[in-house]
């Protein structure tokens, strides 16, 4: 089932909370907003369910209609109950427990009702303490919309679509143009050709269809020391391209022990550098952005619609066969400046699907995560890779390790053409068992953290699609600003070694040096052998 907050500005801010029940919007409204701090009560009032051709709406709702003002889409995803059959039942009870997958909320989360003051049921939300809580998050600290990566007063100025009330729910939302700045209680028309405008924005003409692109250059040194000459912001002439920046100096990763702290400046400049190692492994694939505009310091989410502010010169695929919740634009990167505007979209970790735009149903990689527990050591998470290789090795398989950058290990294994999500993740399922039964004193197959009792998990269900593991190449919103790095097997025995030890300052000296490990993995597609 599907669920969306918006984000909604009519006789004062608020947030509308909505869950998908029984074919309706059930609805409450947030003057502060849901919780992501365990011990914050959230009041909610509970309003009338809203048409479920309401979920997407981004847009304004012109004056003299019920809740005039503009409304952003501020988070989607899906939801599901976490005790109780019915979801109707348990909200007419007063007391609905229940989890949601949003790209901002996310955990376990509690409505119930307190009491009913003129004639509105009023509730508290409540999220419990689980590996998702963050103490000290508030909503409004992350305004911008997960569908378009607006603002409600940039929505407002130019909005893409209106809502009328007065309408049946399937005709009530209008497209408007956005050639001229409209307030909510201007009288707009809808815009005209506004199906061939969408087939013109869908359109992709993708810089490869069939594998990696060599050739990227990095930064000249002359495009680097323009770089370093701007001050807070200006535009970046980077290999032909104007790159619009913005505060460049404002730190986003503090930095580890003496070191100084790490600014988006920084974080440009590496992304632009790295690019021509780590573009083959994003180059045709939809990117997952996790994004944290304030620094890792404060609370981060996860966006996956290209906004469209971006620049022309992105790559811009259209999702056809997403499913309710799924965004609908995402982007394709293919060049460093590509890569330059997502550092200061504040993009810090870069997620690329394990699929390409050209058949997104079939897997090119079998990803295999070795997530610790908290009682789990570095010494053991190598152990269990250790055992996946003797397996693969066994198996005639190839496939390489990468650093998380945090305190796990990834295994990449590229497979050839023609396997499903599904073939894939059983595959690996099978093999993680194995790997299991073989060390079962470090592993627990609990899906939830909390109940694992410190053990690692070896996750093989990001083997699906729009599921995803960090990039090769790609920071990792942590103290340090460390990096995902791929090695080879032999880097293992190194008692120094430990996940997050590279960072944006030093892997590029690390590459120079010993290359890329998963350079091979590229052109050796094979089939996976029966287990």
């Amino acid at each position: 089932m599907g669920f969306v907050v918006q984000r909604h500005r009519a006789r004062r801010l608020h947030y509308d909370f909505r869950l998908e029940v029984d074919g309706v919007l059930a609805s409450w409204a947030m003057p502060k907003g849901p919780p992501m701090d365990p011990d914050v009560r959230a009041l909610a009032v509970h309003v009338e369910d809203h048409p479920i051709e309401y979920r997407d709406f981004e847009g304004v709702i012109p004056g003299g209609q019920y809740g005039s003002g503009d409304v952003i889409v501020w988070d989607n995803g899906t939801w599901e109950l976490s005790k109780g059959q019915d979801p109707a039942t348990e909200i007419a009870n007063g007391e609905l427990h229940f989890e949601t997958h949003g790209e901002k909320l996310r955990g376990r989360f509690v409505l119930v009702r307190t009491r009913t003051e003129r004639g509105k049921e009023q509730w508290l939300m409540l999220h419990k303490h689980d590996e998702f809580a963050l103490p000290g998050w508030h909503a409004d600290d992350l305004p911008r919309s997960v569908k378009s990566g607006r603002t409600n007063d940039e929505v407002a100025e130019e909005p893409d679509a209106m809502w009328r009330g007065d309408l049946p729910a399937d005709e009530a939302e209008v497209p408007m143009e956005r050639s001229k700045r409209q307030s909510p209680d201007v009288e707009t028309k809808p815009r005209p050709n506004s199906a061939a405008r969408a087939e013109r924005t869908a359109s992709v003409t993708p810089a490869s269809t069939g594998g990696p692109i060599d050739g990227w250059a990095a930064p000249t040194d002359e495009e680097l020391d323009a770089l370093d000459a701007l001050e807070g912001e200006g535009v970046w002439e980077l290999q032909g391209k104007e790159v619009k920046l913005t505060n460049l100096d404002k730190v986003l990763f503090p930095g580890r022990d003496s070191e100084k702290p790490f600014t988006k400046r920084d974080l440009v400049r590496y992304y632009s550098t790295i690019a021509p190692v780590m573009l083959p492994y994003l180059v045709d694939r939809p990117i997952n952005m996790n994004r944290f505009p304030n620094g890792v310091d404060r609370p981060g989410f996860w966006h996956k619609e290209l906004p469209k502010h971006a620049p022309d010169w992105i790559q811009r695929w259209r999702y056809d066969d997403r499913r309710p919740g799924d965004s609908e634009f995402y982007a394709v990167l293919d060049s460093p400046p590509a890569l330059a505007w997502m550092a200061n979209f504040a993009a810090l970790e870069l997620h690329a699907w394990t699929s390409r735009i050209a058949n997104v149903h079939e897997p090119t990689w079998a990803l295999i995560d070795i997530d610790p527990g908290s009682n789990t050591t570095f010494e053991e998470v190598v152990l269990l890779a250790q055992v996946y290789r003797s397996g693969l090795d066994h198996l005639g398989v190839l496939g390489k390790p990468k650093l998380t950058g945090r305190r796990g290990l990834h295994i990449w294994i590229p497979i050839e053409p023609g396997y499903s999500f599904e073939e894939t993740r059983d595959w690996v399922e099978k093999l993680s068992r194995a790997v299991g039964n073989t060390v079962p004193e470090l592993v627990s197959w609990t899906w939830q953290k909390s109940a694992r009792k410190g053990l690692a998990r070896l996750d093989f269900t990001q083997n699906a699609i729009n599921k995803t593991l960090v990039a090769p190449y790609s920071a990792r919103a942590s103290q340090g600003a460390p990096v995902s790095v791929p090695i080879e097997w032999a880097e293992l025995d190194d008692l120094d070694l430990r996940s997050d030890v590279f960072t944006i300052r030093t892997v590029l000296d690390r590459v120079a040096a010993a290359g890329d490990p998963f350079s091979g993995l590229l052109e050796n597609a094979q089939r996976l052998p029966d287990l």
